[in-house]
């Protein structure tokens, strides 16, 4: 088995950017949803509720990222620590985040057709990752609640062999994409390896209604979910993909071996 994909989510619910390779921090992936798109109430807006995010491309530069869509662009920068604070809410979780130049969230409101800023984590926020699954106080960015999401490529081609036009993997936006093992061979791992880092699984991730959403167009297609529904539910809960948390940072390289520990 290797490392056959990594893709990192700037701004979280935007476009992702592939990558050959990646270092972790405690964060996740080094650049992964530091940066959240927030309401006039401080409330993060995803694909969810807000499809047209993810048309919204995202390009790493040097000390911030350029956002584009269609033939209309804006650059902004990492806030400084003197920026003004913003506290928002991510699920369950309320956060500081520093809120970014006004620019970005004017042009995110014309573009997106609603009142949004864009605010980021820094590195002084210490967002938990649940204690129900957490060994060592892991923290996590602006992701739902993990550093890292896994797929095998094994497990889409089962769902792709279901469907009447298979789906590309960004429908499910994975952090890693492992190629050479079975179809959902990953339901079945505790730790793994991936190059000399290790993972802890720590549990099976439940879909929502984003993998029915285009991530070229924006438009939805209920049957990606109903199918998985049909073969993918327990407990009321619809699983594709395993949730990973690591306690050694390290980098990831395309690739990489992966092997099984437990």
């Amino acid at each position: 088995m290797q490392l056959s994909g990594i893709t990192i989510y700037p701004v979280k619910s935007c476009a992702g950017i592939n990558l050959n390779c990646v270092t972790l921090d405690r964060f996740g992936p080094v650049g992964d949803r530091r940066w959240l798109v927030v309401d006039e109430h401080g409330c993060f807006i995803s694909q969810r509720d807000h499809a047209p995010m993810a048309l919204v491309r995202v390009e790493q530069v040097q000390g911030g990222i350029r956002l584009s869509l269609g033939d209309s662009s804006i650059q902004t920068v990492i806030p400084g620590t003197d920026a003004p604070e913003l506290r928002v809410s991510i699920w369950e979780d309320s956060v500081r985040a520093l809120l970014a130049d006004s620019r970005a969230g004017e042009w995110l409101s014309a573009q997106l057709g609603r009142p949004c800023r864009l605010v980021y984590m820094p590195d002084t926020c210490r967002r938990l990752v649940d204690g129900l699954y957490a060994r060592d106080g892991e923290t996590v960015g602006f992701a739902d609640g993990f550093p890292l999401l896994l797929l095998s490529q094994a497990s889409l081609d089962d769902l792709n062999s279901r469907l009447d036009k298979p789906v590309p993997m960004n429908r499910f936006r994975p952090n890693l994409v492992v190629s050479g093992c079975d179809r959902f061979a990953e339901d079945g791992w505790r730790r793994i390896r991936i190059g000399q880092v290790e993972f802890d699984v720590a549990k099976p991730c439940s879909r929502c209604v984003m993998p029915s959403i285009d991530q070229a167009t924006a438009q939805r297609d209920g049957q990606i979910n109903r199918v998985l529904a049909s073969f993918r539910r327990v407990n009321g809960q619809v699983l594709f993909g395993q949730n990973l948390l690591y306690q050694r940072a390290g980098s990831l390289n395309l690739g990489d071996s992966v092997e099984v520990l437990e």
